[in-house]
């Protein structure tokens, strides 16, 4: 096994790679250090679990299982690059690719009917969603704004829309009925097996049995009635219209697979009632599944002119709806994984509240989220800059962020145990000893569902909280509600753990919008605090405060400690990543930003460093330290335009600087003598290979594929520079 396991992912992160990757494995190899990388994109994903399929030189390990079983050892070192989180949409796309390149994969079933069949979507299924995320997370996480990044914001403050009083933007969500109201939670006293059943009056169904959990599991439950999302979704759409402002919807159909894409198909009825009404059958016989988004739903009726026509009739007499994309005409209810909550509302209160509607124009949106569970969190942000007016990069303090994410803790681990209820009953989880834990009366279309969080975990959770607060030394805050059922089951662990280690007076409990004013309060004042999270909050809250105090989550310092002993360095988020793809196609230029991979490098080098006891890896990582500074400092980013500097760009730079900074450092001498020749020619270089990269752009690229691109192509468009390469080679 490598020293280090370099992920191999999707889209823009892994067009970096193949320009960034060498230079790291060149400089590594100074110091004795093994660069591998393993396959958990979607596409590699996909290959692996068909290889009845396929011919010999086609198969694929499975290597997410693999590394699955790597961060449970004390010797995992993974550098964890943002994956794709698929919609349906987007697998079938990519089965669709692989097919037209020679791969003989089935067809995504939208309908199952053979046992066959259904053995084929039951494995297609468990590529969905965050299918990857909760495997390797064995850990909880440590995220943050490294110092130089932060520094180099506050000096060189992003453009923050003007917030207004009188702005119309809010969020909308359920009063009741939702995920929040209806939760239960009860933590076991002794380890138990659980089923989950579905009593009718014509009997029992089995919806999930042989469900395992340790002494000192919270376990939840609840459910969202079908009845009250259509009501809700129907009284939001016409309460836009008459505000005059843009509709839009903020969900997370990529790792709430179950779930989330459901209540998006709700919108997608709500805002297409009077055309689902009319010709539903009609639809349905062509194939139309609402939760698949409206592009899906345009595509299949396309040519049907009665339905087209009272489509347009439809849109016409709702509000303008929020867009994706305004010159293409891609709708928030085109594609379900196109908006995504954690990335879509930081980006809209950043901008001021605006959106973008459909004239191409900015905007007041009515941000509809439908469960009230996190929804404050935007509705609190939003009414404090509507009161105090933008954020100010340049004197904002930081929020960082400890969440709670091990061993599918909470409502993201919750896939295997979310149902769509078929027939109105009561949904009961059984245990083995025949205690009914939880029980629910439901209605035909409801959506169930369970989630947990394992003991360990939580003290894990509570105890990195603890070390973090004394290194900063700052505000502490545990986001937890004393009010919802699972939060008081956590506040019951929180309490005594920070009692026994007499801390408890470093630390507040409060509910996310009271956590939120807080926070925003604190970083306004130019002070720090820690958000201490569970996992849907620690993914939301480190997108939200990085997008408004750095004006991008990618560049955050992601690190988590996993229980065993390991470490996974994740590299920020990569929801940009599919425009920065298509802009590098048509215009062969790559605007995604590597800092999160810098940072995540230099962590990973002095972890290798402390763990086995080399040296020469930790004067690697301080490099590494030294280049991201000088990267910063130099503002040798990557641009957004073409003809200007791009991705390529700065990883020239980067390797430069890592370079300068192993040459001139004094405490490896061999490292320094073999880095002085490569630093000198890297900067006699400089004319060329800037040239040299710059006559790149301009031009469409062929990368060979989308989710599965060819290997040399893209390496021919991601390292287009022969005078580079041969220093590096």
């Amino acid at each position: 096994m490598s020293d280090i396991i370099y992920t191999k992912v999707d889209e823009a992160p892994e067009l970096a790679s193949a320009s960034f990757l060498p230079i790291i494995q060149k400089f590594a190899a100074a110091a004795g250090v093994s660069i591998g990388t393993k396959d958990i994109s979607l596409a590699g994903r996909i290959l692996s679990q068909f290889p009845e399929f396929l011919k010999e030189d086609q198969r694929q390990s499975d290597d997410l299982a693999e590394l699955g079983r790597l961060v449970k050892t004390a010797e995992a070192n993974v550098i964890k690059l943002p994956n794709i989180s698929a919609s349906v949409p987007q697998l079938v796309a990519a089965v669709k690719e692989l097919q037209s390149q020679g791969f003989a994969l089935p067809d995504y079933p939208e309908t199952p009917s053979t046992d066959a069949e259904k053995a084929v979507r039951a494995k297609y299924d468990g590529l969905k969603g965050s299918a990857v995320n909760p495997v390797l997370r064995e850990g909880n996480s440590d995220r943050r704004a490294a110092k130089a990044v932060k520094s180099f914001a506050q000096n060189n403050p992003h453009r923050m829309g003007e917030w207004t009083a009188d702005s119309k933007t809010r969020v909308a969500s359920m009063s009741g009925d939702d995920f929040r109201s209806n939760e239960v939670s009860a933590t076991l006293a002794k380890e138990a097996t659980a089923k989950i059943v579905l009593e009718t009056a014509n009997g029992e169904t089995v919806l999930k049995d042989g469900i395992s959990y340790p002494a000192g599991t919270v376990v939840d439950a609840t459910f969202m009635s079908a009845k009250a999302l259509g009501a809700f979704l129907s009284d939001e759409i016409e309460k836009t219209k008459a505000e005059g402002t843009l509709f839009s919807l903020h969900m997370k159909a990529t790792m709430m697979k179950v779930s989330d894409p459901i209540i998006f198909g709700h919108a997608v009825k709500a805002f297409l009632a009077p055309v689902f009404e009319k010709h539903g059958a009609a639809m349905a016989e062509l194939g139309v599944n609402p939760n698949s988004g409206m592009g899906d739903l345009l595509a299949r009726v396309d040519g049907n002119a009665a339905i087209m026509a009272d489509i347009d009739a439809c849109m016409a007499s709702r509000p303008p709806m929020y867009m994706v994309d305004s010159d293409k005409g891609i709708t928030n209810l085109h594609v379900p994984s196109d908006v995504i909550i954690d990335a879509s509302m930081p980006a809209l209160i950043r901008a001021g509240g605006k959106g973008w509607g459909p004239d191409g124009k900015e905007a007041d949106t009515n941000c509809v989220i439908p469960d009230d569970s996190y929804a404050p969190v935007y509705d609190e942000s939003i009414k404090f800059f509507k009161e105090n007016g933008k954020l100010n990069p340049a004197t904002a303090g930081t929020v960082q962020n400890i969440g709670l994410m091990a061993q599918k803790a909470e409502e993201y681990g919750s896939h295997p145990t979310t149902f769509e209820i078929k027939e109105a009953g009561t949904v009961k989880m059984i245990l083995d000893d025949g205690t009914v834990l939880h029980s629910h009366a439901v209605e035909a279309g409801d959506i169930w569902r369970s989630a947990s969080a394992r003991k360990a975990p939580i003290e894990d959770w509570v105890n990195l909280a603890i070390d973090r607060q004394k290194a900063e030394g700052s505000r502490a805050i545990f986001w937890l509600d004393a009010t919802r059922a699972h939060d008081a089951e956590l506040i019951a662990y929180v309490k005594p753990i920070l009692e026994a280690k007499g801390v408890a007076d470093k630390f507040e409990i409060m509910a996310p919008r009271e956590a939120t004013r807080a926070s925003l309060e604190t970083i306004t004042k130019g002070e720090n605090t820690i958000a201490v999270s569970g996992n849907v909050l620690r993914d939301y809250l480190t997108d939200l405060f990085p997008i408004l105090e750095l004006a991008t989550s990618a560049k955050m310092l992601s690190i988590v400690k996993l229980m065993n002993g390991g470490g996974l360095f994740e590299t920020g988020a990569g929801g940009s990543a599919p425009k920065h793809v298509q802009q590098l196609m048509e215009e062969n230029h790559l605007r995604w930003d590597s800092l999160g991979e810098f940072c995540a490098l230099g962590e990973s080098l002095t972890f290798l460093a402390n763990a086995k006891g080399n040296e020469k890896a930790r004067v690697l990582g301080e490099a590494v330290d030294a280049a991201t500074q000088g990267i910063l400092d130099n503002g040798k980013s990557p641009s957004r335009k073409v003809g200007e500097p791009d991705n390529r760009d700065s990883h020239y730079w980067f390797a430069r600087y890592w370079a300068d900074a192993l040459a001139a450092q004094s405490s490896d001498a061999d490292l320094a003598a073999h880095f002085a020749p490569i630093a000198k020619a890297l900067a006699e270089g400089e004319t060329k290979i800037t040239a040299e990269l710059a006559a790149a752009q301009g031009s469409a690229s062929d990368l060979g594929g989308y989710f599965h691109g060819d290997a040399a192509k893209t390496a021919a468009v991601m390292r287009p520079s022969a005078t580079l390469n041969a220093i590096i080679d």
